[in-house]
């Protein structure tokens, strides 16, 4: 027995549990947190650096406040133009988007090989 959580804690939703929540900055002009429970540094950073690209955006970061809590804050502010929500739902569209591209071309690559 150990005090260790079980494995899958860190991608299962508990229920009743939101997916991403928005809290809106109120010190900060055009800001805003969303907390994206039972994610990890590769969503994190994949949405940091896909929100870098729009040029709307001023700032995002993204944390995660313990090791042992299955969560990121990411933290966006953007300029007049746009709102932090259209921002990352614009890099959510876009990721997927690549993600598609990359798996057509890694299936016409499946599907010229002469080993599959």
């Amino acid at each position: 027995m150990t005090n260790a959580p079980n494995r899958y804690e860190k991608f299962v939703l508990p229920e009743g549990t939101k997916k991403i929540a928005y809290v809106k900055d109120t010190k900060v002009p055009n800001a805003a947190r969303f907390i994206i429970e039972r994610e990890d540094h590769t969503a994190g950073n994949l949405l940091r650096m896909e929100l870098h690209r729009d040029p709307n955006v001023l700032f995002s970061g993204y944390r995660v406040p313990h090791p042992l809590e299955h969560k990121i804050w990411l933290q966006v502010q953007t300029n007049k133009n746009s709102s932090p929500i259209e921002a990352v739902d614009t890099a959510m569209t876009e990721i997927l988007a690549e993600f598609n591209a990359m798996k057509t071309a890694f299936q016409e690559q499946v599907d010229k090989s002469e080993y599959y």
